[in-house]
C-alpha cells in the first residue's frame, strides 16, 4: 500500500516544482509590451491590412491609396480620426494576448531546456525550437481574434465601397456572427499561413537572443545581464526587421484568405493569382507600412517587456 503513496507523492513533487518554475511575470510583461505599442501604431497596422488586400483586380470598389500619408489622410477625412482605429479592439487583445503568451511559453520552454540555468547559453537551434513551440501554442489560442481584427479593418464606410452581407458592431460581435455564419473554421481561417508565419518569430527571437549573448560575451558579462533600453531598442529593431523582410508573404496570404470581400479556393489558388495577376511584387505588398509599423512596434514590445521583467523578477 505504501509504493502508490511513493507514487503520489514523487507526481505531486514535479507538479510542484513545475508549477513553481512558472513565472507569470512573463505573460504580464508581455501583455503589457503588446498592449502599448498596439495602441501607438494601430494606424499603420490598418493601412498595412488594406494594402496587403488590394489586388488591383477582382473588387475594384476598394478605396484607392497612392501612399501610406495618402492612405491615413483619407481614412482619417472620410471616417474622421477614430476610423484610423477600425478594429483597435480585436487588435489590442490579440498583440497584447499574443505576446503574453508568447513570451510565457517561450521562456517556459526554454527555462526547460537550460534546467533553470539562464546563464547556460542555449544556442540558435534551441533558441528557434523554443520559439516555435511558443509560437504554435499561441496562434492556436489566438487565431480567432486575428481574423476578427482583418474584418473589423477591412470594414469601409466609404459611398461606393464593397459591402459584406454581414455587418460587424464590434470584436464580440464578429466573432459571434463568424461563427454563426462560418463555423469553428471561419474563426480558423488564415491558421495554414499562420502556421508557416511561426518562422517569423523563432528566426525573430533566434536573431534577438543571438545579439544579447554575443553583446554580453564581448562586454565579458554574464548572458543573461539586464541591459539598458537603447540595447533592447538596437536588438529587437533588427532581429524584426531581419524576420519580417524574410517571412513577409504569409501575411499577405493570411489577410487576403480573411477578406470577407473575396472568395478564394484556398491557399494554392491565392498564390496562383497574385503571381499571375501581380507578380513577385504582389507578395510584399503593405511591406513598407508593415515595416514602419512592426519596427517600432517591436522596439516598444521589447522595451516594455523587458523593463516589466526587470522591475517583477527578483535577480537570483
Amino acid at each position: 500500500m505504501a509504493r502508490p503513496s511513493v507514487e503520489t507523492d514523487t507526481g505531486s513533487s514535479r507538479l510542484y516544482s513545475m508549477v513553481r518554475n512558472i513565472k507569470w511575470e512573463y505573460l504580464v510583461a508581455g501583455i503589457s509590451g503588446g498592449v502599448v505599442s498596439t495602441l501607438v501604431l494601430h494606424p499603420l497596422d490598418l493601412v498595412k491590412i488594406r494594402f496587403q488586400v488590394n489586388e488591383g483586380y477582382g473588387v475594384t470598389k476598394r478605396p484607392k491609396y497612392n501612399g501610406i500619408v495618402h492612405a491615413l489622410r483619407s481614412i482619417a477625412r472620410s471616417d474622421g480620426f477614430v476610423g484610423l482605429y477600425q478594429g483597435v479592439t480585436p487588435n489590442i487583445w490579440g498583440a497584447g494576448m499574443s505576446w503574453g503568451l508568447y513570451f510565457f511559453f517561450y521562456n517556459s520552454i526554454k527555462t526547460k531546456m537550460n534546467e533553470g540555468d539562464s546563464k547556460r547559453n542555449l544556442g540558435p537551434g534551441c533558441h528557434i525550437m523554443a520559439a516555435t513551440g511558443a509560437g504554435f501554442t499561441t496562434l492556436v489560442l489566438t487565431n480567432p481574434i486575428w481574423v476578427t481584427k482583418t474584418r473589423l479593418c477591412l470594414q469601409y464606410d466609404k459611398p461606393g465601397a464593397p459591402t459584406s452581407s454581414v455587418h460587424y458592431k464590434g470584436m464580440a460581435d464578429a466573432l459571434f456572427k463568424i461563427y454563426k455564419f462560418e463555423g469553428i473554421r471561419g474563426l480558423y481561417k488564415g491558421f495554414v499561413p499562420g502556421v508557416f508565419g511561426i518562422s517569423h518569430g523563432a528566426l525573430q527571437f533566434m536573431a534577438y537572443e543571438e545579439m544579447k549573448t554575443v553583446y554580453n560575451t564581448y562586454r565579458n558579462q554574464a548572458i543573461d545581464t539586464r541591459l539598458g533600453s537603447a540595447e533592447y531598442v538596437v536588438f529587437a529593431a533588427l532581429s524584426k526587421m531581419f524576420a519580417a523582410s524574410t517571412t513577409y508573404p504569409y501575411q499577405v496570404l493570411r489577410s487576403r484568405i480573411q477578406d470577407q470581400h473575396r472568395e478564394y479556393g484556398g491557399i494554392r489558388d491565392i498564390v496562383r493569382q497574385i503571381f499571375k495577376y501581380e507578380g513577385v511584387y504582389g507578395f510584399y505588398k503593405g511591406l513598407a507600412p508593415s515595416l514602419l509599423r512592426v519596427t517600432p512596434a517591436c522596439a516598444i514590445t521589447f522595451v516594455v517587456y523587458e523593463n516589466m521583467v526587470t522591475m517583477l523578477i527578483k535577480p537570483s
